[in-house]
C-alpha cells in the first residue's frame, strides 16, 4: 500500500525586510539559533508565525493605519512588527507626542517576555504611549510552503525603511546575530557556503538586489503585481525540481529539490 502523507497544516506568518541606505543599501538579517527546529543556523529576515494577540481588536487605538487594512492584514502587519521587535529590538512605531523612540526601544527582558508570551506586545506598546505604524509596511511577496515540506507557512513579506534612531540587537534565543548586509553580499555568502541561506530567502534577496536603494525597492514592490508563490514539484530531465510561477517576478526558476529540502 502506498503511504500518502497528509500535507501539514498551513500557518499564517509574517516577515520584515528592514532596509537602510547608509552606509550602503542594506537589509537587516538575523542568524537563527542552531537549536531552533525550523531553519536552524540560517541567515534569514526577522519573522515568524502570527499569534492570536496580533488580531486583538484592542489594537485599534494603538496603531496608525487601522482603517486602511482588513482584519487579516492588520494582524499580519502587527505580527511582522512584533517579530522584528522580539528578534532585533526594532520597534516600528511612533510616540503619540511625536518624540522618537530612540536607541534601544525596550530592555532585553521585555522583548524576551513578549517572545515567551508572558507579556502581551499590546501592553508594551500601550506602556510606551506609542502607535504601531502599519502604513510604513509595503507588501513585497507572499509565499506558501509546498506540500512536500513537513512545516508549512503562508508567509507575507513586508518592506519597511528602518528608523534612523534605533539600534538592532539579536535576542540571543531564536537569533544569535543581527547584521546589516547588502543583498548581493548575503547571496555571495550563501553561494560560497559561508552562510546557510534557505531557498525562499535566497529568491527574495535576488529580487531585492534588483533595487538600488530603499525607496527604489519600495517603489518596485508597489508597482509589481502580487502573485502568491506556491512552489510546485515537477520532473525535469529525470530529477525533481521546484518551479515558481513565471509571473511572480523571480524569472524562470527550476530549483533542484535536493537544494531546498
Amino acid at each position: 500500500m502506498t503511504d500518502v502523507r497528509t500535507p501539514a497544516e498551513i500557518k499564517p506568518a509574517a516577515t520584515i525586510l528592514l532596509l537602510r541606505d547608509e552606509p550602503a543599501f542594506e537589509v537587516l538579517m538575523v542568524k537563527r539559533h542552531h537549536q531552533i527546529d525550523f531553519a536552524s543556523g540560517a541567515l534569514v529576515f526577522p519573522g515568524g508565525k502570527s499569534h492570536a494577540g496580533d488580531h486583538d481588536e484592542a489594537w485599534a487605538e494603538h496603531v496608525l493605519g487601522w482603517a486602511d487594512h482588513d482584519a487579516e492584514q492588520r494582524g499580519l502587519r502587527i505580527a511582522a512588527i512584533r517579530e522584528v521587535f522580539e528578534e532585533a529590538g526594532i520597534l516600528l512605531a511612533k510616540r503619540r507626542n511625536g518624540e522618537p523612540i530612540g536607541g534601544e526601544a525596550c530592555p532585553m527582558d521585555v522583548r524576551q517576555a513578549v517572545d515567551a508570551g508572558a507579556t502581551p506586545f499590546l501592553d508594551v506598546v500601550r506602556g510606551l504611549d506609542a502607535q504601531l505604524d502599519l502604513a510604513a509596511l509595503t507588501v513585497f511577496a507572499r509565499w506558501i510552503t509546498p506540500a512536500v515540506v513537513a512545516k508549512r507557512f503562508d508567509t507575507w513579506f513586508y518592506l519597511v525603511k528602518a528608523p534612523d534612531d534605533q539600534l538592532a540587537a539579536c535576542d540571543g534565543r531564536e537569533t544569535v546575530d543581527a547584521e546589516w548586509i547588502r543583498p548581493a553580499e548575503a547571496l555571495r555568502l550563501g553561494e560560497a557556503g559561508e552562510r546557510t541561506v534557505i531557498f525562499p530567502t535566497r529568491m527574495n534577496l535576488k529580487l531585492l538586489a534588483e533595487a538600488g536603494h530603499a525607496e527604489d525597492a519600495v517603489a518596485r514592490a508597489r508597482a509589481r503585481p502580487l502573485v502568491t508563490v506556491q512552489p510546485q514539484v515537477q520532473e525535469r530531465g529525470g530529477r525533481r525540481v521546484l518551479v515558481l510561477p513565471p509571473d511572480a517576478g523571480y524569472g524562470a526558476v527550476e530549483e533542484p529539490l535536493e537544494r531546498v529540502m
